[in-house]
C-alpha cells in the first residue's frame, strides 16, 4: 500500500500535486499609484482578465491599481511594433487596469517598470537611458537625483506627443465637453487631453471644492469618449520662480481612472492636468509644472517637438510568491 505522499507513477496511478502552483510577483508604486509586477520575459504566462482582477484585489489578492507584465517585445505583436519604431525597445510594458482591461499607457507605471528592470539587472542606469515598448509607443526613461532629497532618485519619462483632441476650437474656448461629478451641483466644462491615453480635465474654484468631490463613482462625460476616459479635477495654485530662475506652475489634482476608480496618483493624468492648466493660462504660461496628488508630487515639463516629460519617484516595496490555488485564479 502506498501513502498519499509517495510517487505513484510506477503503479500507473496519477501523481498527486506536491504543492500548489505559484507565481512570483513584485509590488511597487509611484506616488502611491500601485502595481503588481510580473516577470514573464518569454511571454509564457496566460494573463487573463480574471488573473489580473485577482492579483489586484486589495482584500483577497496582492492589491494594486493595475498589473504590469514584463515581456520581451519580440513575444507580442504590440512589442514587435515597438521594435520597428526603435530596435532598442527590447522590453515591453504590458499594462492592465485593475479590472483586467488593457490600457495604452501609465506614466507612474513606466517609472515603476524602469525601477523593476533595474532591480532585475536588465537595465543599468549608468549605461544611459532605458528604451521600452508600450501600447502608446516607445518611451525613454532616465534616472536623475531626486530634488531636495540627497541620495534619492527620480525617474524621468519622455511621455511622447500630446494633443488636444478638440483642436484649435477647444483651445480657444478652453473646453470641449461637460462633466457631471458627484459632489458638484452642476455639470462643469472640461478640456480633453490625449497623452497616449484619453483624459478629461475640469477646473474647480478652490481646494475646499476639490475635497468635496466624490470620485467613488465614475464621472459622466458628454460627449462620451468612445473608449472611456480618465477624469482629473484640478485646482491651479499659481506660479513662482525656482532657485535657478525657471518659472514653475503648480496644480493640485484628484483623478478617477477608467477601469480602476479614484487612485492616489496618475502619471498621464498629471501631464494632462498640467497641460490643461497651461492651455487655460495662455501665452507666457510656464513650461514646467509641479502636480500635487494625494500620493505625493510629480514634475511635468514641456519638451521640444510637442512632447511632454513626467518625472517622479518609483519604489519597489515587496517580492512575493502567490499561491494561485488560494488566489482562485
Amino acid at each position: 500500500m502506498t501513502s498519499p505522499d509517495t510517487d505513484l507513477a510506477a503503479t500507473g496511478a496519477p501523481v498527486p500535486l506536491s504543492a500548489p502552483a505559484t507565481l512570483s510577483a513584485t509590488k511597487g508604486h509611484g506616488t502611491q499609484n500601485d502595481f503588481v509586477l510580473l516577470d514573464d520575459r518569454d511571454g509564457a504566462l496566460d494573463l487573463t482578465d480574471a488573473l489580473v482582477r485577482a492579483l489586484a484585489d486589495r482584500r483577497a489578492g496582492i492589491g494594486g491599481d493595475g498589473v504590469i507584465r514584463l515581456v520581451a517585445s519580440s513575444a507580442l505583436p504590440e512589442g514587435a511594433a515597438s521594435l520597428t519604431q526603435d530596435p532598442r525597445a527590447q522590453w515591453f510594458m504590458d499594462y492592465r487596469n485593475a479590472d483586467g482591461s488593457i490600457a495604452e499607457m501609465c506614466g507612474n507605471g513606466v517609472r515603476v517598470f524602469a525601477a523593476y528592470l533595474a532591480s532585475l539587472g536588465l537595465w543599468d542606469p549608468a549605461d544611459g537611458d532605458l528604451t521600452i515598448g508600450t501600447r502608446a509607443g516607445v518611451r525613454h526613461v532616465r534616472r536623475e537625483p531626486a530634488p531636495g532629497a540627497p541620495g534619492g532618485v527620480w525617474y524621468a519619462v519622455d511621455m511622447g506627443a500630446w494633443t488636444l483632441p478638440g483642436g484649435d476650437t477647444a483651445q480657444a474656448a478652453g473646453f470641449d465637453s461637460e462633466v457631471v461629478v458627484a459632489g458638484l451641483e452642476v455639470a462643469r466644462p472640461a478640456l480633453s487631453v490625449d497623452v497616449g491615453n484619453p483624459h478629461t480635465v475640469l477646473a474647480l474654484a478652490g481646494e475646499a471644492e476639490l475635497e468635496s468631490v466624490d470620485l467613488t463613482r465614475a464621472p459622466s462625460v458628454s460627449p462620451a469618449p468612445p473608449h472611456g476616459t480618465n477624469v482629473e479635477v484640478v485646482v491651479p495654485l499659481g506660479e513662482g520662480a525656482a532657485p535657478d530662475g525657471t518659472l514653475v506652475g503648480r496644480v493640485r489634482m484628484r483623478v478617477h481612472e477608467r477601469g480602476v476608480g479614484e487612485t492616489r496618483s496618475c502619471g498621464t493624468g498629471a501631464c494632462a492636468a498640467a497641460l490643461a492648466v497651461r492651455t487655460w493660462a495662455g501665452h507666457g504660461a510656464p513650461d514646467v509644472w509641479l502636480v500635487d496628488v494625494p500620493g505625493g508630487t510629480v514634475r511635468v515639463r514641456l519638451l521640444d517637438g510637442g512632447h511632454v516629460e513626467l518625472a517622479g519617484p518609483a519604489v519597489l516595496v515587496a517580492a512575493v510568491e502567490v499561491d494561485l490555488a488560494a488566489l482562485g485564479a
